[in-house]
């Protein structure tokens, strides 16, 4: 099945690539991909929940699947084992507090209504998480790739999916029962972070999107310090 997969993933990317399909075009259905390649309904969506995480294209529930940018020759990558010690943590937050401020800025002035409402999405999808960290993960990835998104700029966008899901750090606490309750408050302090960042973005505060980023970022990193309480480290 992954085979299959890999193969669809390649023929989209490649249809991208040869400009047969352009960003903003909607993809074929899933129907209509399961019968064009003669694969099965799972593999056709693992394969468009890969181009998804590569940041080539964004699913709308009710809408269908739609292209968001050209794959660059050469992105920028960050692998997942690349990142080891807990001072790489530290200095790729130092990394991510340069890049997505200015990302949430461009968010704040070119984003779309349908854009808000996925990162509100990702808002909700977080608050929901509770105590699964994997759930947690990827719902805190899909706020920072829907700014990146609504940035309109293929550059940030490029970044945030180059670093995927590593980029969030969740240091072994936030996994100890007994660090419960600071956890749980490290985890709601982390909610309404994100939550100021997504209300200066809706409003079209620019420097006000910047700087809850800022002080989101910032924040996490010092949750992440050796010498902070015990409290969930999301980016």
């Amino acid at each position: 099945m992954t085979a299959l997969a890999t193969r669809l993933v390649d023929e989209l990317r490649q249809s991208i690539l040869d400009g047969l399909l352009v960003p903003g075009d909607k993809l074929p259905s899933e129907s209509a991909l399961e019968k064009q390649f003669a694969v099965s309904r799972t593999v056709v969506r693992e394969a468009l929940s890969r181009l998804q995480a590569s940041g080539l294209v964004e699913t709308y529930r009710g809408k269908g699947t739609f292209v968001l940018t050209k794959p660059t020759g050469q992105p920028f990558t960050v692998e997942p084992g690349g990142i080891r010690t807990h001072q790489d943590r530290l200095d790729l937050l130092d990394f991510r507090i340069g890049v997505e401020g200015e990302a949430a800025a461009l968010a704040a002035r070119r984003h779309t209504a349908a854009q808000l409402r996925s990162i509100s999405g990702a808002l909700s999808d977080f608050g929901a998480a509770g105590q699964s960290p994997r759930a947690a993960i990827e719902a805190d990835f899909a706020f920072h790739r829907g700014i990146a998104i609504a940035s309109h700029n293929r550059f940030y966008l490029d970044l945030i999916a180059s670093l995927g899901a590593s980029m969030i750090t969740m240091p072994q606490t936030r996994l100890a029962p007994q660090d419960g309750v600071a956890s749980a408050a490290g985890f709601e302090l982390v909610g309404e972070e994100h939550l100021a960042v997504f209300n200066a973005v809706s409003a079209g505060d620019a420097q006000g999107a910047a700087a809850a980023m800022r002080t989101h970022l910032t924040n996490s990193r010092l949750r992440l310090s050796p010498h902070s309480p015990p409290a969930a480290a999301h980016g």
